[in-house]
Parts: structure tokens; sequence; C-alpha cells
């Protein structure tokens, strides 16, 4: 009963002082990105609809900040009853570290249920009604779902996708067709329409070249024979950040399927599913800032040296993300290596401490 109910009290503490972080970083994020998104206001977007954009986005900002607001509010909560002496009475009634590290691992388990559910069912639907939303309120009814296009290769055919409105209609569609090195065909069509579960293509220029001449001919309407869904479409131009962990390893086994490299998609898809290990090595690393060499500092200057151990580590992910596809390593490495240094470092330190 007596340790359950210090866990309990750990958990209170360490669970506390997360929420307190998240909102302070929720709060800034808000304020900055407030000010700086009056620059777009035009039409119907006026400063209450950058408000309501912002507050649509919550979710999506509360999943980047989750694992700085754990190593941060870790150090919070564990830094405050360290200067208490709570830590020390607990320890010299019997309590060991690895007692009290499992209480704090126990409110993280909660927040990585939440991190994960938000990631998988919330972010992806409220990034994307919020986009096409702003857009719309920009641009009017119709607006573009998503504003950067795409490419796709399907064996010797290249095509190069615009964008894609909400009603699963595609602007400015390219189409190159290649045997070997030489161009064999140049399609473009103004936009194409997904009808009775096939594609129907509009406006459409075609050059061919043959033997060394070129054929220009124009089609009002012509099918499109692919295999691309408007699901798969919205996959491929819609940012991976922001897709679901179930949407990423969908889209990255259709472009294995397609011949292609699924580093990216697998990248994010990983970056996700390892968010469990993220987070927990990122606790080791507070509770040995708090049980190791910085026990005896200042809780300012706790929470900075905590705030650069996390720069560090989103910097080494961010720099191991384009080297797994430069170097051709598996993105798991890339996602594993930040989290694997920082559990062993924060080992380390508990282990001299003792």
């Amino acid at each position: 009963m007596i340790a359950d109910r210090l866990d309990r009290y750990i958990a209170r503490h360490v669970l506390g002082a997360i929420l307190v972080v998240q909102m302070v970083l929720l709060g800034l994020d808000m304020t900055i990105s407030y000010i700086n998104d009056l620059s777009d206001v035009k039409g119907d977007y006026g400063a209450l609809q950058v408000l309501m954009y912002l507050c649509m986005r919550l979710p999506w900002r509360f999943y980047q900040y989750a694992p700085v607001a754990v190593l941060i509010g870790a150090l919070v909560g564990l830094g405050s009853m360290a200067s208490s002496n709570e830590l020390t009475v607990m320890r010299a009634a019997g309590r060991s570290l690895t007692r009290i590290l499992w209480g704090v691992m126990k409110p993280i388990i909660l927040v990585v249920v939440v991190v994960l559910i938000v990631a998988e069912y919330i972010n992806p639907v409220t990034e994307q009604y919020a986009t096409a939303w702003r857009l719309e309120k920009m641009q009017g009814e119709g607006a573009l779902l998503t504003e950067s296009g795409g490419w796709q290769r399907d064996g010797d055919t290249y095509y190069r996708f615009g964008v894609i409105r909400a009603d699963d209609v595609v602007l400015d569609l390219a189409r190159y067709r290649f045997d070997g090195r030489e161009l064999q065909e140049a399609m473009s069509a103004q936009r194409a329409s997904w009808r009775d579960g096939g594609w129907v293509l509009e406006g459409v220029a075609i050059t061919r070249f043959e033997d060394g001449r070129s054929i220009a001919t124009r089609v009002d309407q012509m099918p499109w024979e692919t295999q691309l869904t408007p699901v798969e479409l919205d996959r491929l131009l819609r940012r991976l950040a922001i897709q679901a962990p179930s949407e990423l390893w969908a889209h990255a086994q259709f472009l294995k399927s397609q011949g292609q490299s699924a580093t990216q998609p697998l990248l994010y898809f990983w970056q996700k599913m390892l968010m469990p290990l993220t987070m927990a090595s990122l606790v080791l690393v507070a509770a040995s800032f708090v049980f190791g060499p910085l026990r005896t500092v200042a809780a300012g200057t706790r929470v900075f040296y905590g705030v650069i151990t996390g720069l560090v580590f989103k910097y080494l992910q961010d720099l191991l993300a384009p080297a797994s596809t430069l170097f051709g390593f598996s993105p798991v490495f890339a996602v594993l290596a930040p989290a694997l240094i920082c559990a062993a470092a924060g080992f380390y330190m508990l282990r001299r401490s003792g």
C-alpha cells in the first residue's frame, strides 16, 4: 500500500509538471503563430478565423511538443521533489532508484497512449480539415486540399501532379513516357476527375515523338488508366509528417509495389511507432540530471540543460533522417540511434550516482 501510494504521489507530480509545461509550450507557440499568421488575412479569412485555424491545429502541436514536454516536465517534477528532499526521504526509507524510476514511467505510459491515439485518429483528420477550411476561406469553395505537388513513377512512365482538391479533382497533371532514355510521349491535362470508380482526364494535350518529329494532338476527355485511387493520391501529395502511422505504412507498401523507395514514409512511420522508446529515453536523461551530476544545482539550471539535451536529440534525428535516404541504411536506425544514445547516457549517469 505504501509503495502504491508513493508511486501515485510521484506520478501525480510528474504528470502535473508535464501538463503545465505542455500548456506553456502550446500557449507560446499559439501566440507566436497567431502574430505571424495575421499577415495572411484576406477575404473571409480574418483575425478570428486565424485563431480558429490555430485551434484546429492544436492536436498537431500537442504531438510535436510531447517529447520536449515529457523531458522538461520530468525534470521539473522530479526536481521539485528533490529540492524539498522528498526523494532523499524515499531512498532513506528503502525505496530503490529503480522503483522511483518506475513510478516516473507510469504517467509516461499514459502520455504515450494519448500521443499515439492523437497521431493515428485525431491529428490526420484535424490537419486535413484545418487546411481545407483555411484555403476555402481564403479562396472560396472548391479550394485546394494541398498546396504542394508530387511526382510518381510507374515503370517507364513518370507523373507530375499539381494539386488535389477536396472534391477529388486533380489539377495540373502531366505524364512523361520513356523508352529507355528517350522521351516517347508527353501529356498534360488541365484536370482529372474521379467518376464511377475511374479517372477522367479533361483538357488533354498530347505530344508524341516519332522518327525525329513531334505530333501534337488535343482531346477534350479521355480515361486515365492507373492504379492510383484518390486515397493513394492524397497520401502522395499530403505531407508525410501529418499522416497516421497506418497511412504511412500503407503508402510505403504501395511505393514498394511500384518498385520505388519507401524510405521517407517508413522514417515517419517509425518515428511515430517508436515514440514510447523515445520518451522513455528522455525520462532516463531527466532522472539522471536529478539524481546524477546536476542534483545539487538550481532547478533553472537543470531545465536549461534539459532543453539543450532535447535540442541535441532533435537535431540528431534531423541529421540521421536524410542520412538514411542518402546512405541507404534502415530508417529504423535513424530513429533508434538517438533514443539509444540518450538511454545509454542516462543509464551511465544514473549508475555513476549509485
